[in-house]
């Protein structure tokens, strides 16, 4: 059995239990505990805090760990990114009240700056040559200015309407990150076959994300056109019709092409062109 640490609630929790739907495995959450098994696959799912994960991985309490980057990064343990998966995306940045008329990263000198990641924001100031004061604060930071407990702030970013709604702006983007699969060391035979499986369906999800089947009927004279238009992962598929100089042309095209592919492609004759959505792709 293959156990699997993630976010007890809030948006990477979402997002995690929509990624292990995508690939199969079904988790009933319904009655939620702690612990829930798949009832598909042989792993169970583990829901902690954050940033809890991967010390929980890194003890051997949990096999795998679903995890923002960004506490990966802060607590600093030896656990490997096994694969990006690409939700979850964030910044950690340095903002400061919106009236400050800010010349650069040296105004952090000799400020105070609070923050819950006080490792990455540390590595950064060092880098920078900047010496400041950090205040490690574990919620609700973006409050510290205005509070009076800090000069600037550190913290993650996704839309920046917290920031404004704050009286803060966004000065500098320090550190950008996602949700990622980790590991801690070598797994047991079994459970590296499992993790491999798992792996192996989050490719073909994240191969078929985006894309759309599309199938017309074309002239033979047009085929080569075609075919440089719609290159696919291979080639296309072509077949005969039964009137005479066409063929039925089957692609696999991206969603952010396909109006354009479909304008190219009339433009070659196509005809009854039919666009279908790819559930999945195995490469």
């Amino acid at each position: 059995m293959l156990r699997i640490a993630m976010q007890a609630k809030g948006r990477l929790n979402e997002d995690s239990m929509a990624l292990l739907k995508e690939i199969g495995i079904d988790i009933d959450d319904s009655k939620r505990k702690f612990l829930a098994a798949a009832a598909n696959f042989p792993i169970e799912v583990l829901y902690m805090r954050d940033d809890d994960i991967p010390q929980l991985v890194y003890n051997g309490t949990a096999d795998l760990g679903i995890v923002g980057y960004n506490e990966v990064v802060e607590k600093g343990l030896p656990v490997d990114v096994v694969k990006e998966l690409g939700f979850s995306q964030c910044r950690i940045s340095l903002a400061v009240p919106k009236n400050v008329d800010y010349p650069g990263p040296f105004w952090f000198a000799g400020k105070r700056i609070a923050t819950s990641y006080p490792k990455i924001l540390k590595d950064y100031l060092d880098k920078q040559g900047i010496q400041a004061d950090i205040e490690v604060i574990t919620g609700s930071v973006e409050i510290a200015p205005a509070a009076g407990i800090a000069d600037a702030i550190f913290d993650i970013v996704s839309s920046g309407g917290t920031l404004v709604s704050n009286g803060l702006k966004e000065v500098e983007k320090v550190f950008f990150s996602q949700a990622v699969l980790v590991k801690y060391g070598e797994l047991s035979a079994e459970n590296q076959a499992l993790l491999e499986e798992m792996l192996f369906r989050m490719e073909s999800e994240k191969v078929s994300r985006g894309k759309k089947y599309i199938l017309m009927n074309l002239p033979k004279a047009s085929l080569e056109k075609a075919i440089k238009i719609l290159p696919a992962m291979r080639s296309p598929t072509v077949m005969p019709l039964a009137a005479e100089g066409w063929c039925s042309l089957h692609s696999v095209v991206d969603s952010n092409d396909l109006w354009d592919k479909i304008r190219q492609l009339k433009a070659i004759g196509a005809e009854g062109i039919l666009v279908l959505n790819v559930d999945k792709i195995i490469p």
